[in-house]
């Protein structure tokens, strides 16, 4: 098997996460994190929707991790987000991390909000 190496031009991946916690650019980011090719901030959740809807033009979509489990994105967050022009795909944390850091890679317009596992 081949594997190839992933090159980050302009957006940072997400290195590791663990209970609570993310690692981006070498720092711990505890709690929730918003992370973009623009930088990473500390996330509230749900009830945090300006965060992401400040992101209208400048993603395409985002990918919400709800956690060490899947779980159902609040209605009206969802809308909001659609309203604005943006995709969402919703999943767990661990395949949130991971399809944001393929898309990040291939130079895509994308943003992940992450709930700690």
């Amino acid at each position: 098997m081949k594997l190839t190496e992933m090159h980050f031009a302009e957006a940072q991946p997400v290195e590791g996460y663990g209970p609570g916690f993310f690692r981006v650019g070498g720092a711990r980011i505890e709690g929730g994190m918003l992370l973009t090719a623009e930088g990473v901030d500390s996330w509230a959740g749900y009830e945090a929707a300006e965060q992401i809807l400040a992101l209208e033009g400048a993603v395409d979509v985002v990918f919400v991790g709800t956690g060490a489990e899947i779980a159902h994105l609040p209605q009206g967050l969802r809308d909001a987000i659609e309203a604005a022009g943006m995709g969402v795909e919703v999943m767990n944390t661990p395949s949130a991390c991971r399809t944001y850091n393929v898309l990040a890679a291939e130079g895509r317009r994308v943003a992940l909000a992450a709930l700690p596992v």
